[in-house]
C-alpha cells in the first residue's frame, strides 16, 4: 500500500514539473530586444523635397554612322576590264569615269549601224522629193522613212550598250579598296569596289515609343565615337513615321556636317537625343526608385512613415530620373535605406537636398 502510495505521488510530481516547465516564461521575453521600444526602431534616411523646375528632355541611345550615299560599283553587263581608273582610297567627283570594259565589238556593230543609217537618210530624201514629183506613191516614200527611224534607234541602242561599258562615279565620293584587276572578266554580280560620301554622315538611332510625340525635327544630337576624343554635334532630320513593331521604338536619323573628316561611317556611337524643354518637369534620384513587376515606385515619408507611391518615369540622365506621374511638388522621397523600407517604416532625416539643388 504505501509502495503504490510513493509511486503516485512520484508520478504526480512529474507531471506538475512538465506542466511547470511549459507554462514558464521565456527568457528571451525580458531580452532588450523583446523591450525594445518603437524609438529605438526609427530609421534614419536622407530625403529629396521635389521641386518642379524647367528641364532639357534628354534620351540616351546607340547609334551608327552611315554614309550620307554609299554605293558598291558593279557593272550592268559582262565583259573583260580593260581599264582601271582610280586610286584605292581617293577622292573622286560625280561623273569621273572608274572602269571601263571591252567594247570592242559594241563598236564594230555602232560603225555597221552608222553606215547604214547614212545610206537610209540618203534614200529617204531621195523618195521625199520623188513623192513631191508623184513620181512614186506615198506608201513607198513610208517604207524608206521607217526604215530610216529604225536604223536611228538602233544606233542608240547600240550607244547605250556602249555606255554601260564605262562604269562612273555616281556622286562625289571617295572609292574604297577594289577588287578586281585590268583583264578581269566581270558581271552584274562581281563586285568592283564602294563610294561613299562621307560628308555629310548620317546618324541612325532609335529611342523608346513613348517619346515618339516628343522629338522634333531639328532637335540637338550629341554623340560620342571611340575615334574622336571629344563630344560631337549634329541635328535630327528625319523621322520614320511608324513604331518599329519588333524593338517598340522609333527609328531616328540625324545628321553631322563631318567637315574634316575624322569620323568614318559604320562606327558605333553613343547618342543624347536633347528634346523639348519641360517647364515644369519633377525630377528625382534614380537610386529613389524602385523597379516592380508592374512598373516603378518610390517611398516618400508622410507624418515620420514611409509610404509607397507608384510612379510612371520619363527620360533619364546619368543621376536623375524624370517623374511623370505619382509625385507632387514639395513631396519628400527617401533615398537611403531603400531596401531596409517597408509600407509603415517610422524614418527621420538626417539630410534634405531641395530639387533646386541638383544642378
Amino acid at each position: 500500500m504505501l509502495k503504490k502510495l510513493l509511486i503516485g505521488i512520484s508520478v504526480l510530481g512529474v507531471i506538475s514539473l512538465l506542466l511547470w516547465l511549459r507554462l514558464k516564461p521565456s527568457t528571451s521575453s525580458s531580452s532588450p530586444v523583446a523591450r525594445s521600444t518603437p524609438a529605438s526602431m526609427v530609421l534614419p534616411v536622407q530625403g529629396y523635397v521635389v521641386q518642379k523646375r524647367k528641364v532639357e528632355n534628354r534620351v540616351l541611345s546607340a547609334g551608327t554612322l552611315v554614309a550620307s550615299e554609299e554605293v558598291e560599283l558593279r557593272s550592268e553587263i559582262s565583259g573583260v576590264i580593260t581599264k582601271i581608273l582610280f586610286q584605292e582610297g581617293t577622292f573622286v567627283r560625280k561623273g569621273t569615269l572608274l572602269v571601263k570594259i571591252n567594247d570592242a565589238e559594241l563598236q564594230a556593230q555602232l560603225q555597221r549601224s552608222l553606215s547604214r543609217l547614212k545610206l537610209a537618210t540618203t534614200r529617204e530624201e531621195r523618195q521625199r522629193k520623188l513623192l513631191a514629183e508623184k513620181a512614186i506613191s506615198q506608201e513607198e516614200y513610208d517604207i524608206a522613212f521607217n526604215e530610216l527611224n529604225t536604223l536611228k534607234a538602233e544606233v542608240e541602242i547600240i550607244r547605250a550598250q556602249i555606255d554601260k561599258t564605262e562604269i562612273r562615279a555616281p556622286f562625289d565620293g571617295v572609292v574604297g579598296l577594289r577588287y578586281v584587276s585590268v583583264g578581269s572578266y566581270i558581271s552584274p554580280s562581281t563586285r568592283i569596289a564602294s563610294i561613299q560620301n562621307l560628308r555629310p554622315l548620317k546618324i541612325d538611332f532609335a529611342i523608346p515609343e513613348k517619346y515618339a510625340t516628343m522629338v522634333r525635327k531639328g532637335d540637338k544630337v550629341l554623340f560620342n565615337t571611340q575615334s574622336v576624343n571629344r563630344t560631337l554635334e549634329g541635328e535630327v532630320y528625319a523621322i520614320e513615321p511608324k513604331i518599329d513593331p519588333n524593338t517598340r521604338t522609333l527609328p531616328i536619323r540625324a545628321i553631322y556636317p563631318n567637315r574634316d573628316l575624322h569620323v568614318l561611317p559604320g562606327a558605333f556611337a553613343e547618342v543624347e537625343l536633347l528634346m523639348q524643354q519641360a517647364e515644369d518637369a519633377v525630377m528625382i534620384p534614380s537610386e529613389a526608385v524602385i523597379a516592380e513587376l508592374k512598373g516603378q515606385k518610390v517611398f516618400v515619408a508622410k507624418q515620420g512613415k514611409a509610404e509607397p507611391k507608384p510612379v510612371e518615369i520619363g527620360t533619364r540622365t546619368d543621376r536623375e530620373v524624370q517623374v511623370l506621374s505619382g509625385l507632387s511638388d514639395g513631396d519628400t522621397v527617401i533615398t537611403t535605406g531603400i531596401l531596409q523600407l517597408r509600407p509603415g517604416t517610422s524614418v527621420y532625416f538626417t539630410d534634405f537636398q531641395l530639387g533646386t539643388d541638383s544642378d
